[in-house]
């Protein structure tokens, strides 16, 4: 019967729409027949033959006997919930695939929508656009306040994976009460500090919202941070399809605080979505690497019996709400008796007050980490993980050979300033000795009357100096570090990123013996001038991370090119400025000046961009954005939220000379905006207290502006509002560098951010004070124009295009409330998308700008 009415069927819907059909037959069974056709479905989908209608034809009623328990279990083991969650978002074609770091940061017409998801397709692309991948997601929930996950489920194969490597990306600061005193703090990675951890599960029913009791747990009365997703958020209420199982993870950190703090030490908070009952793994887990286990339940005389399969050192509390329909006291107590839980550990739910409450499971989790010395670093978890069957993400071995190939270079470091003399020697003394004498070369200040006498001089120093490198072997570091770069995507990506884990926890390291020992010192033997200049110069000089490793790439390049071309010392670095390109256009970021010499290894990098101009369409245009300002002000962290990147930046350092990034732009924007590419520069800050007391400080930042501002077609100036006096001093180092551009016929954009500014009337209201700016910058322009000879230059937007209604952004601060509990401000997003969406709309509608292709950069 059924064959027939398909039979029959078939001509009719075949021009209307693809149809998949299944006859039901007894002996199938009907789950598996649904699943099969829920299969089939996806596979057709994914194959983009368009829309599929399932059609049942069933006379003999069997679709009514489904047992929607068995179905649901069937269908998690299969791994169709996974596929049905996948294509209801969109990304059905990317089950089994993975999504790229450099797909999600490509600049398209979403990245400027600020239009809200008006379906589940469009609403993973609404974050992740705003996001990294893997670790660098996680590192951004994180600094949103959100928990993030420990122990994640796999719905196809019903097994756990500890998420370490996607935390190790995670760096925190706190002070514990017990050096609030010294005012001193400690800092690190999460995974590898010793942190008690406190899990929450619940068993059976419970009438207590258990996420919803965690946010108030770890958030101050008049700040409430939703930490963990709960049934009262929006769409919180949502069936729950594969999330079942998941353990997630939040640390509370304290500030040193009395009156702020909730904790008084460091606490990592874990939480089980589920029924505990049903995920014997993950509670086996928490029983191990907890210091104690609250559960929540109601169900008193249901089945408790994963309390006994327990064998750790974890405290067991039990949560009950005395209100629940099923709570007896008579049950409660031989509950406890029967599965060894102390009467002192039973927390009660009674007509008092939450604050009450709270306060009563916030001394026990309080009393718990005080009394328990168990604590277990994430990294050591992943000793617990195979025990009790669960996986660890950093198993797989592309993770693993990455690790194994920075080990091998960072295993033997032991004194930083040491290892830098003899590991990397040719960016050392040498390479500033020869920077000095390129920039020489072309002021010729001590030039005297033989100039060409003097230039010969210069050029045999300079030859001597490049002789000594050539004759400097290469160090087995950077043998290693060569090997490391020369691996597949993948691979090479694994072992930059474990590289600069290894290098910025050992800076970190001996940042703070040093900052130890310069405490003391100023505080006990202030008079010892000569020991205090010599931590501060160690301070300086123990920051090593991998752009110390290409500074040595770049002149291990640079001196080979003066030898013959076939020497073999020539021929083996001639491949590394394809791999250096390679990566620029995976989304790493390489250094275009060099932070320690001031000074950029032209040869190097203009082979870069030649073999970055072969990688990509000869025809392709780059535009260049740079951002400026004073140190410490948030350079950086503007720039990585404006495009979801990441500048490398040394462990306890700010930026040091400049760092070129590479983002792709999308097909249909490259029309509009007139290019491929968007190169993005981050710049060390100007009047760097580092720099402060030498004589030509004011020399190197205005030479430093020039420099990247002659390279950029738009520039962002950021100014803290709260220094006006700095703000002066870097406006009058712009106008001197924007004058000398419109000598050489560029005239960039220019766009000034004005941070940490919450009053949402600060535009209308600062009209008056941009006016005065206006006025300041056209007196500068003049100044400067007569001290550079070129006073046919009397206005400021003579020398640059600058709107001051237009291109002036006000930004509130980064953090809402007292970090290290803060979550990023959302004003400050928006703020930074709407600077964003603009920039991208006045590109559209630009005349002023000429790109130019990667062989014309420099």
């Amino acid at each position: 019967m059924e064959r027939l009415l398909l039979h029959i069927l078939r001509p009719q819907v075949r021009n209307v729409l693809d149809l998949l059909q299944f006859a039901y037959q007894e002996k199938v069974g009907v789950e598996d027949a649904i699943i099969y056709l829920l299969h089939r479905a996806h596979s057709y989908l994914d194959k983009g033959k368009g829309a599929v209608r399932i059609m049942f034809f069933d006379s003999s009623s069997a679709f009514n006997t489904i047992q929607p328990l068995q179905l649901s279990d069937k269908l998690l083991q299969t791994g169709v919930k996974v596929h049905l969650l996948l294509s209801t978002l969109g990304l059905g074609d990317l089950h089994g695939g993975k999504l790229t770091l450099s797909s999600v940061l490509e600049i398209n017409s979403n990245t400027v929508s600020d239009k809200p998801a008006k379906s589940l397709e469009q609403l993973p692309w609404t974050f992740l656009r705003k996001l990294m991948m893997s670790n660098e997601m996680v590192s951004k929930m994180s600094m949103c306040q959100f928990a993030v996950p420990l122990l994640l489920p796999n719905c196809d194969t019903q097994q756990s994976t500890l998420m370490l490597w996607a935390m190790r990306d995670l760096v925190k600061k706190f002070r514990p009460h017990s050096l609030a005193g010294d005012r001193t703090f400690v800092e690190g990675r999460i995974v590898e500090m010793d942190i008690p951890m406190v899990s929450f599960v619940r068993l059976g029913e419970s009438s207590l919202p258990k996420s919803q009791t965690l946010n108030k747990l770890l958030s101050t009365p008049h700040q409430l941070n939703n930490i963990f997703v709960h049934c009262d958020m929006e769409c919180g209420d949502v069936r729950r399809r594969i999330s079942d199982g998941l353990v997630e993870v939040s640390w509370y950190l304290p500030c040193g605080k009395t009156n702020i703090d909730m904790f008084t030490q460091p606490v990592a908070i874990a939480n089980l979505r589920g029924d505990g009952r049903l995920f014997k793994t993950q509670m086996s887990f928490l029983y191990e690497t907890s210091a104690a286990v609250f559960i929540f339940s109601d169900d008193l005389e249901g089945d408790l019996s994963t309390l006994n399969n327990r064998e750790s050192r974890a405290e067991l509390f039990l949560v009950t709400d005395s209100k629940s329909k099923t709570f007896n006291m008579k049950t409660l107590r031989d509950t406890c008796m029967k599965h060894k839980v102390k009467e002192t550990n039973v927390i009660i739910k009674k007509k008092q007050n939450d604050a009450e409450f709270l306060e009563a499971l916030r001394f026990r989790v309080s009393g718990a980490i005080g009394k328990n010395p168990h604590k277990l670093k994430v990294e050591d978890m992943a000793a617990v993980s195979p025990r009790v069957g669960i996986v660890v993400d950093e198993d797989c071995y592309e993770c693993a050979n990455g690790r194994a190939k920075a080990e091998g270079i960072t295993g033997s470091i032991q004194d930083v300033v040491k290892f830098k003399e003899n590991q990397l020697p040719l960016h050392g003394e040498i390479w500033k000795e020869i920077s000095q004498l390129e920039k020489e070369n072309c002021r010729m200040r001590n030039a005297g009357k033989d100039i060409e006498g003097y230039r010969s001089s210069l050029k045999t120093k300079q030859e001597a100096l490049r002789k000594k490198q050539q004759q400097t072997a290469i160090s087995e570091a950077m043998g290693k570090f060569t090997v490391g770069i020369s691996e597949s995507g993948t691979q090479r990506l694994y072992f930059l990123k474990w590289l600069k884990i290894q290098l910025d926890t050992l800076s970190r390291q001996n940042l703070s013996t040093l900052r130890e020992q310069y405490k003391d010192c100023c505080r006990n033997t202030p008079q010892n001038k000569e020991l205090i200049v010599n931590l501060d110069k160690q301070i300086s000089n123990c920051s090593l991370g991998p752009e110390h490793f290409f500074r040595e790439l770049g002149q291990l390049y640079e001196c080979a090119c003066s030898l013959p071309e076939n020497n073999p010392a020539r021929q083996q670095v001639q491949h590394l400025p394809a791999l250096c390109a390679q990566m620029l256009l995976d989304g790493f970021p390489v250094e275009l000046v060099d932070g320690d010499a001031s000074n950029i290894p032209m040869k190097w990098i203009k082979e870069v961009l030649t073999q970055l101009h072969q990688l990509v369409d000869t025809k392709s245009k780059i535009l260049v954005l740079t951002v400026l300002g004073v140190q410490s002000t948030g350079k950086s962290t503007l720039l990585n939220t404006m495009f979801g990147v990441q500048f490398a930046v040394s462990s306890g350092r700010c930026t040091r000379g400049a760092f070129m990034l590479l983002i792709k732009v999308s097909e249909e924007l490259k029309s509009k905006l007139k290019c491929d590419f968007i190169m993005v520069i981050d710049t060390e800050g100007l009047k760097s207290p580092e720099l402060a007391t030498l004589d030509t400080s004011y020399e190197h930042d205005k030479e430093l502006a020039t420099l990247v501002i002659a390279l950029s077609d738009i520039i962002i100036i950021n100014i803290a509002m709260e220094n006006s006096t700095e703000m002066n001093d870097i406006l009058q180092i712009v106008v001197h560098a924007f004058l000398r551009m419109k000598e050489v016929g560029k005239k960039p954009r220019c766009l000034f951010v004005h941070q940490n500014v919450s009053d949402m009337s600060a535009h209308d209201s600062n009209m008056i004070d941009r006016k005065k700016v206006m006025e300041q910058l056209d007196e500068m322009t003049q100044i400067a124009a007569r001290m550079e000879r070129r006073e046919t230059n009397t206005k400021f937007t003579d020398v640059m295009d600058y709107d001051p209604d237009k291109d002036s952004y006000y930004i509130p601060g980064l953090w809402h409330g007292t970090p290290p509990m803060a979550p990023v401000n959302a004003g400050y997003s928006e703020a930074v998308f709407e600077l964003k969406k603009s920039l991208i709309d006045s590109l559209q509608t630009s005349d002023n700008i000429i790109n130019n292709n990667a062989t014309e950069f420099l």
